[in-house]
């Protein structure tokens, strides 16, 4: 146990951290195929969404997957600045997501077995900062 803890991080975090950096990785991939589809392309209900969904969305939506992956990628490197980036993260992740409950036009368009992804979303990016977090308050990161 004491070997666990030699290079000021236990064994687990490289794990967890790169598994942060996937996470990360995939919301940059959706992000990118979101703004590159042609709305025109999309199916009715899709192209209903998309017509209602402000820019301030697609702006926190943005600010959300490249702060995250910023900091995912310091938590990997054990740098502190992780930490607040990753506040960042899932502080626009919430901005997202609740332009699905403060623009009628969404509102009117999400039915509520729609928001389990959203929620989903929002808990694991809050476990990721709590992660950097408690590896910040743990000395695990300099």
């Amino acid at each position: 146990m004491a070997d666990e803890y030699a290079s000021g991080a236990p064994r687990w975090f490289t794990f967890a951290a790169l598994a942060a950096l996937a996470w990360e990785i995939i919301g940059c991939a959706m992000y990118l195929m979101q703004v590159s589809v042609d709305p025109a392309a999309l199916p009715a209900d899709q192209r209903q969404m998309w017509d209602a969904t402000p820019a301030w969305i697609t702006g926190a939506y943005a600010v959300a997957v490249w702060v995250g992956l910023v900091g995912a990628v310091l938590l990997l490197m054990r740098r502190k600045f992780a930490e607040p980036l990753l506040l960042v993260s899932l502080i626009a992740v919430v901005v997202q997501f609740s332009g699905l409950l403060v623009v009628p036009e969404l509102r009117n368009l999400v039915s509520s077995d729609m928001l389990f992804l959203p929620f989903l979303i929002v808990v694991v990016c809050g476990v990721i900062w709590h992660f950097a977090r408690r590896a910040r308050r743990s000395g695990w990161l300099r």
